[in-house]
């Protein structure tokens, strides 16, 4: 197993295992100190040739799922350091991210006793039990918070990636129309459940492979997308805030039974979603739904609906 510090050479698949516990960027640093380094002149490089757009696009770019060549298999060693490097980048950038909008660092970031109040009876119907938030309310009470920009750092690290306004709900439950649905990646179910609440007929499914310390609604089941999708052939589908170049997300478009697929995520596509995916498809029509990516909570995740239509006479492909 890897342990902070080591140096020695290690094998991949414990690399593999360790990455998945998530373990800091120093533990990153002090564990693989020459792939530390080489992460370090490769931001800063990009940062002195293009900014923060620059870094951004390289963002989108290490989020991808990597693809094997055919016939040039490289060593599992090599694979390994590049998955370090990877989580290196993300969560260097991350903390830089945080310590902009906050202007505190991640060890000493807080909610003042008034903040979190607010934001618990704002947000949360008890404990990090998210519900459908009143919208008047929250555009009422947002600006006033001084410590807003902390509530995203804070939650994040706990599988939370956006809130749901009452309207969203509403919006969406018209949308999937009385029609038994789908919802893939559900993580800890809060969107199916608020659905359930307005007498959506919708089954959520997640591979639980996160672990966030936050559990799942019961309702969740164990199942991963792909799996889902062939179970249940589906009509609707429904999938809020995917892993960002996920390989899961492009079944949604060649399962034959979906003819409406809705997407809650970030604009920013390192953040979120198989943008390719929805690029590449051709079966079906994309609106993105602006008033409605506007009732995604709060303004700073920059959440966007995407709404998926097959087109009339269109297969899957």
């Amino acid at each position: 197993m890897v342990r902070a510090g080591a140096r020695v050479a290690r094998r991949p698949r414990d690399v593999a295992q360790w990455l998945r516990t998530e373990p800091s960027l120093s533990q990153m640093r002090q564990a693989f100190p020459a792939e530390w380094e080489q992460v370090e002149a490769h931001l800063a490089a990009l940062t002195r040739r293009g900014g923060v757009e620059a870094v951004r696009e390289y963002l989108t770019e290490v989020a991808r799922p990597v693809t094997p060549t055919p016939g040039h298999a490289r060593p599992a060693a090599v694979v390994a350091a590049e998955a370090v490097r990877r989580q290196m980048t993300v969560e260097a950038v991350r903390q830089a991210a945080l310590r902009v909008e906050t202007g505190v660092t991640g060890d000493r970031l807080r909610l003042g006793l008034v903040n979190g109040w607010v934001l618990q009876r704002l947000l949360f119907a008890q404990g990090l039990r998210r519900k459908a938030v009143r919208l008047r309310t929250f555009r009422l009470l947002w600006p006033l918070l001084p410590q807003r920009r902390r509530l995203m750092p804070l939650v994040l690290p706990k599988g939370i990636y956006c809130f749901y306004s009452r309207p969203l709900i509403r919006a969406l439950a018209g949308l999937v129309d009385g029609r038994p649905c789908l919802e893939i990646a559900a993580g800890d179910g809060t969107l199916a459940r608020l659905l359930a609440e307005q007498g959506v007929d919708v089954t959520a499914t997640d591979d639980h492979s996160w672990d966030v310390g936050v559990a799942p609604d019961d309702r969740v089941r164990t199942l991963d997308a792909v799996a889902a999708l062939k179970r249940y052939a589906p009509q609707v589908v429904l999938c809020s805030w995917p892993p960002a170049g996920n390989a899961f997300e492009q079944h949604v478009f060649t399962t034959p039974s979906v003819q409406l697929y809705v997407v809650v995520t970030s604009r920013h596509e390192h953040a979120a979603g198989n943008w390719a995916a929805y690029r590449r498809q051709t079966a079906f029509e994309l609106v993105e739904d602006g008033a409605l990516g506007r009732q995604v909570l709060p303004p700073s995740v920059d959440g966007v609906v995407l709404v998926f239509r097959r087109i009339e006479g269109a297969g899957s492909r």
